[in-house]
């Protein structure tokens, strides 16, 4: 196996996690197998119990792990499905190294970084070597270079390394390289104390990806490359891409970043043929027609807590060949000033997922508008309840009906939590998570719009339909398209006098790939241009 380790320096924020996937594209599209890892050195086991607009989204892989929002790149611009493998957080290895000393597996040696929670840093990275199906590992180290919680990574990849030999393992540094606006020039100083404060832990970086405003001319790359101690073909340049993301791949090709890291490992491949991912781009930045698309949210001051939806709408309009114009609507807006006034000028009505009572009633007062106006909505997870809410309230007549999340006295608990997780106690990886499959009810619009009676969807809940309240609901018009295999559970709900309402206990936005938009979104965005 071959290791690629990538690291951030100056500022957070610069986009490591895009550069690994991207270079992930890259690579697999010279034939090689890939998969990403991520790093993080928070304490937290996992980032399930963080804010989303501290820490953005919760990404959920199919085995049920709740990760970085990274490995939502990571799984969108390659091939792999992750596991809970590829996140690696320091309370997971301080919970590990101390769980092993509490049962003796030290012999009674005094517990220490170096060697115990650098070596089990090491074992999850070497861990990729037993699977046998990976040429290459891309890892990235959250954080920036010189914080001290993310010092027992970069000296457990120092040490890993020096292990595996610098033909088999490099290190590639996202640095940012400023424009000085009253001086009129780039500025390379802080790139050269970034690397200067990984070379003090005796790491030096193979490669430099720039990010930067304006083009590196060569006068620049060459002042990089003496002071970095790294050779001019080797200072890549990252500009803020201009329409989209997947633009950034095609950009790294074009700056040679690929071949220069094949020639590093001594991969020899033929050249990456990223023709599909032109044709893929080109209909994204470039369509014919657009919409515009109200998502109504509650985490909508951070674009990172909703990335994965707004990740899967572009995906849609790329396959659609429209353009999607986003109306990020709070719901606490609506709240207070109605939802005709923020909604007015919608073609389509998106509800997504989230937690705590603050801005439902903002939520289902947009459910409605969706509803009477007869607009295309589509409901993720909450974004389910809420619509069911809202049914129940102004068509079924039941006067206060609510989640008991919101609401634990409510005389009509039509959302309610689910039975496994009525004696949970914990917070931290305790909801039903990850894939679980699901039968579709055979000519629903949710059956024609799979093209399938079963399905897999990753999930991230503790509350559901309440079946008592079935019968009632369907009577009205309430339609029940999917449901989980034995039932019980409400995985699909659909509207049977609208053009298109559509909800989902699940996150389909977890399984959406430029190369393979979701068919929900797809259709979404259809019928919003309808």
């Amino acid at each position: 196996m071959k290791y690629i380790f990538v690291t951030g320096g100056v500022v957070s924020s610069l986009g490591k996690g895009l550069a690994g996937a991207s270079l992930g594209t890259l690579l697999e599209h010279r034939g090689l197998r890939v998969t990403l890892q991520k790093l993080d050195p928070y304490l937290n086991v996992d980032p399930g119990t963080m804010n989303p607009l501290q820490h953005g989204e919760v990404y959920v892989l199919a085995d049920g792990a709740e990760t970085d929002l990274d490995l939502g790149h990571y799984e969108r611009f390659t091939k792999c499905t992750l596991t809970r493998e590829n996140n690696l957080t320091s309370g997971q290895v301080y919970e590990t190294v101390l769980s092993n000393e509490r049962r003796g597996d030290y012999l009674g040696k005094t517990v220490q970084v170096i060697p115990h929670i650098t070596d089990e840093i090491k074992r999850r990275i070497r861990s990729f070597e037993q699977v046998g199906n990976v040429d290459v590992l891309i890892t990235e180290i959250g954080g920036t270079t010189g914080d001290i919680e993310g010092l027992p990574f970069l000296e457990a990849i120092r040490q890993f390394i020096l292990q595996v030999g610098h033909e088999n393992a490099i290190l590639l540094h996202v640095t940012l390289v400023p424009y000085i606006k009253a001086a009129g020039e780039l500025k390379t100083k802080p790139t050269q104390q970034s690397v200067a404060k990984l070379r003090e832990i005796g790491l030096q970086p193979e490669v430099l990806i720039c990010r930067t405003e304006k083009p590196l001319e060569l006068e620049v790359r060459e002042k990089l490359s003496l002071y970095c101690n790294v050779p001019v073909d080797a200072v890549i340049e990252a500009r803020d891409v201009d329409n989209s993301i997947y633009e950034f791949p095609l950009m790294l090709q074009a700056e040679g970043l690929d071949e220069k890291v094949c020639k590093l490992l001594r991969l020899e491949t033929p050249p990456a043929d990223m023709e599909r991912w032109k044709k893929i781009v080109h209909s994204i930045v470039h369509p014919s027609r657009r919409v515009k698309v109200a998502v109504v949210g509650k985490y909508v001051e951070l674009q990172d807590a909703y990335k994965s939806i707004y990740e899967a709408l572009c995906h849609a309009g790329g396959a659609n060949d429209c353009g999607v114009d986003l109306e990020i609507v709070d719901a606490e807006d609506i709240e207070r000033d109605g939802a005709g006034k923020h909604l007015g000028g919608v073609t389509g009505i998106l509800v997504p997922g989230g937690f705590g009572d603050r801005g439902t009633e903002g939520k289902i007062a947009a459910a409605r508008f969706a509803r009477e106006n007869r607009i295309p909505y589509f409901g993720i997870c909450l974004g389910m309840q809420i619509a069911t809410i809202e049914f129940a309230r102004n068509v079924c007549g039941l006067a206060g009906a609510n989640s008991t999340e919101f609401d634990p006295a409510t005389p009509h608990p039509v959302i309610a939590l689910l039975d496994e997780q009525k004696k949970v106690t914990g917070k931290g990886g305790t909801m039903r998570l990850g894939s679980w499959p699901a039968l579709l009810q055979p000519g629903s619009l949710a059956q024609k719009i799979y093209g399938h009676t079963e399905i897999a969807e990753r999930h991230r809940h503790r509350y559901e339909f309440n079946g008592d309240y079935r019968e009632q609901m369907e009577a009205r018009g309430f339609v029940i398209s999917g449901t989980s295999p034995d039932g019980t559970l409400v995985e699909i709900i659909e509207y049977s006098d609208h053009p298109w309402f559509i909800a989902v206990q699940f996150h389909p936005e977890f399984l959406s790939k430029p190369e393979a938009p979701h068919p929900l979104f797809r259709e979404f965005i259809r019928a919003s241009m309808r």
